[in-house]
């Protein structure tokens, strides 16, 4: 059967495609993010991204945070954005708005203390967010090349099915899209140490594999001096103890497994984090392992759709982005039906190949960005938007 090439998506005034059609409602500040969810309340077909960060930051760590949010206002599944500040912060509301003014989207900003209140507040946010979703709700859904699509490779909960079977058949998918133009980042840094000589000698040139290896090494650098530091032997394990009772055995086995998300394509760039790519095709995320930090990165690199395989399995979703979750194990689907997309472990029961499964991933991918929507959207899963925060 052919894979398809198209997808029906919402195509933004900057040239982007949207997977989805939302009222984005931001806060600037973790102080404004109640006045945020309360407007997102009012309003269908809006979402908000509730956050603790945006003030008392300094240097770096607040400038990510900025970069982050500013990203986060420009991925393509957002007609509009309505801006929330409180007007004292550090990040100033207005600094957000026009970090998102580039891509021509409906933007408006909202700031409490000028406004009076948080119920005038609200009010004012609510009245811009119902006009923009007026509008929004008047556009359709277009035919678009699937080189307009982004996704982000996640995986969290991981047991030895997912190195075996859920990963690499979502490395065929991820393949697949990148052979038609379209991009795939892979992140998780903290569970690709020992993979860092593999990775880069599929690099597409020297510069990159120079950077891949950069980029893992300053992890496990980091990760030595806070196991160093630990009070507490037991806070020191670089996987869980759900890894572990999964059946993985140290964090190299982890990274082995986990890299195959990636398939066999070649490494395009990499990306710092709250950072636009530069390239298209396969990419690498500077990013904790954390697997809110991961996806929060991921979208503001300007994916559109997560894919998380899960072994042992889990729950979370991305507000605004659809998560689609992957399951190599066969108990763990039965288990956890209501939120898990695709029961990989019918290639361990010996229904399925694994090539098979991976274009059975890629279809899903299209489908989804053509307006299905994941088990994770349709129970309101939320959790995965996570700032990240440096030292």
């Amino acid at each position: 059967m052919s894979m398809p090439d198209t997808f029906m998506g919402y195509y933004r005034k900057d040239g982007s495609v949207g997977v989805r059609n939302l009222i984005a409602i931001i806060p600037s500040v973790f102080c404004s993010a109640k006045v945020a969810e309360r407007i997102a309340y009012q309003v269908p077909g809006s979402i908000y991204f509730r956050h603790p960060v945006g003030c008392s930051q300094v240097g770096e760590d607040l400038e990510v945070t900025a970069k982050t949010l500013i990203q986060i206002g420009r991925n393509p599944n957002f007609a509009g954005v309505v801006v929330v500040g409180l007007g004292c912060e550090r990040f100033s509301p207005y600094e957000l708005a026009d970090g998102i003014a580039p891509t021509q989207k409906m933007l408006a900003t909202v700031v409490i203390q000028q406004e009076g209140d948080s119920l005038a507040a609200i009010q004012q946010g609510t009245k811009y967010a119902r006009e923009m979703q007026q509008i929004a709700s008047s556009q359709t859904r277009e035919a678009a090349p699937v080189s307009h699509l982004t996704i982000g490779l996640n995986c969290g909960g991981s047991d030895m099915t997912s190195g075996l079977i859920a990963n690499p058949a979502l490395g065929i998918a991820s393949d697949k899209l990148v052979a038609r133009g379209g991009s795939s980042i892979l992140s998780e840094i903290t569970e690709l140490i020992g993979t860092e000589d593999i990775l880069a000698r599929r690099a597409a040139n020297d510069t990159v594999a120079a950077e891949i290896r950069g980029i893992i090494a300053r992890t496990e650098e980091k990760l030595r001096r806070q196991t160093q530091q630990s009070s507490n032997a037991s806070r020191t394990h670089l996987i869980s103890k759900g890894n572990y009772d999964g059946g993985l055995s140290s964090v190299v086995e982890k990274s082995l497994g986990s890299m195959k998300k990636s398939g066999s394509a070649p490494f395009s760039g990499t990306v710092q984090y709250g950072m636009t790519p530069t390239a298209k095709g396969l990419l690498l995320l500077d990013s904790p392992g954390h697997d809110g930090e991961v996806s929060t990165g991921q979208v503001a690199a300007g994916a559109q759709i997560i894919l998380f395989p899960t072994g042992r399995g889990t729950p979370t979703g991305f507000p605004g982005v659809p998560v689609i979750k992957i399951t190599g194990n066969p108990t763990t689907y039965t288990k956890m039906k209501e939120n898990i997309d695709i029961n990989a472990g019918r290639v361990l029961t010996g229904e399925s190949s694994l090539q098979a499964m991976g274009e059975d991933i890629y279809r899903e991918i299209v489908d989804v960005a053509s307006g299905k929507m994941t088990k994770s959207e349709l129970l309101g899963h939320d959790e995965q938007f996570c700032v990240t925060r440096l030292p």
